[in-house]
């Protein structure tokens, strides 16, 4: 059998979790949003930070993620529509699930390690990847996929599909995949707004109760993970993995897939939106103060692609961290007004 649901709009966007996101809403909702605004939304914006340099085993011992684990969820929860995920040990059952949705003419959001996807030619592990099925062919074993890099269903093995969905690293993402129960929203754009911007502000802010299983995987949250990794990394200079965190970290930072800027350009996007649609929602300055930011990760990132040319000079890794110090500074007081902003 061969399926593929014509009628779902792609439209290429910097982040694959907000651009497949922003088509969702299009297709069962009837949302045109810009991509920022479905990021902001989502209160995508986020630190938490992972040292894991006394673990002997393989991995990345020392990185910062910049978004939430739960920005597609949130979104949903924001906007008052009603989409839910769930993950299922069993990949042949995990496949039969995802394609009955297709054959139903449901476009349906998956997850997987990017690195196994065999149309991106990805050189490192990157777990929680968000893509599209939007169909299938069983005779010649593959699958059609939306992905925000091009406007057009892109082509995977079924195989590769499948191993990225429940990739053999401790990362996997358990065949998770995402369906939109009713296609109702319930929330006001300038109310979903409010609660975003309140979530975030709150999760960087005082992340205590958020993030639990980042937490229990010893991650520090928020502003504080800013500022341990800024401690952190004038360090790694003398690290056996100098050049493999360096390698990993500069590219993560501005490159893989968040719009640059650690996600901080995608939220100002957002914050900008968000104050033509009501001023009382974002404090004046806070858009140039979050691109600010941004532009202080954009050269941390930069400092670590130096290292990755030397990585045992101190240099680059010093000054990697007094830009992350300086966005730390730079968030702190903008989701301090934030967060005065709307209470």
């Amino acid at each position: 059998m061969r399926k593929l649901i014509e009628n779902y709009r792609i439209t290429p966007g910097d982040h694959c979790g907000s651009a497949s996101m922003r088509g969702l809403l299009d297709f069962y909702c009837g949302i045109e949003l810009p991509e920022p605004v479905v990021f902001g939304l989502g209160a995508g914006l986020a630190s938490f930070f992972i040292d894991r340099r006394e673990d002997p085993g393989p991995g990345i011992k020392v990185m910062l993620a910049g978004r939430t684990a739960t920005l597609e969820l949130d979104l949903g929860r924001h906007l008052g529509v009603d989409y839910r995920e769930k993950t299922e040990e069993d990949d042949d059952e995990a496949w039969r699930l995802v394609r009955e949705e297709v054959i139903a003419g449901n476009p349906t959001m998956l997850a997987g390690d990017i690195f196994y996807l065999d149309y991106r030619d990805y050189k490192v592990n990157f777990p929680s990847h968000r893509f599209v099925l939007v169909g299938f062919d069983d005779e010649a074993e593959q699958v059609f996929i939306a992905d925000r890099i091009r406007d057009v269903p892109e082509t995977c093995s079924l195989g590769a599909v499948r191993t990225s969905r429940n990739a053999p690293t401790p990362m996997s993402d358990q065949n998770r995949w995402g369906r939109f129960h009713d296609t109702n929203v319930g929330s006001e754009l300038r109310d979903a707004a409010e609660s975003a911007i309140r979530q975030c502000a709150q999760d960087m802010l005082d992340p205590s109760g958020t993030e639990s299983a980042a937490r229990a995987a010893g991650a520090i949250l928020g502003i504080g993970a800013n500022r341990a990794y800024a401690e952190a990394l004038p360090t790694l200079a003398a690290h056996d993995d100098a050049l493999e965190i360096a390698s990993f970290n500069a590219p993560c930072i501005e490159k893989f897939g968040n719009g640059g800027g650690n996600f901080r350009r995608l939220y100002a996007g957002f914050l900008e939106w968000a104050r033509d649609l009501d001023p009382k929602l974002v404090p004046a300055g806070a858009p140039a103060r979050c691109t600010e930011s941004a532009d202080a990760w954009t050269a941390a990132s930069a400092a670590l692609f130096l290292a990755t040319e030397a990585p045992n000079d101190p240099k680059h890794w010093s000054d990697a961290g007094a830009h992350v110090a300086r966005a730390a500074e730079i968030e702190e007081a903008l989701f301090t007004s934030l967060a005065e902003t709307v209470g």
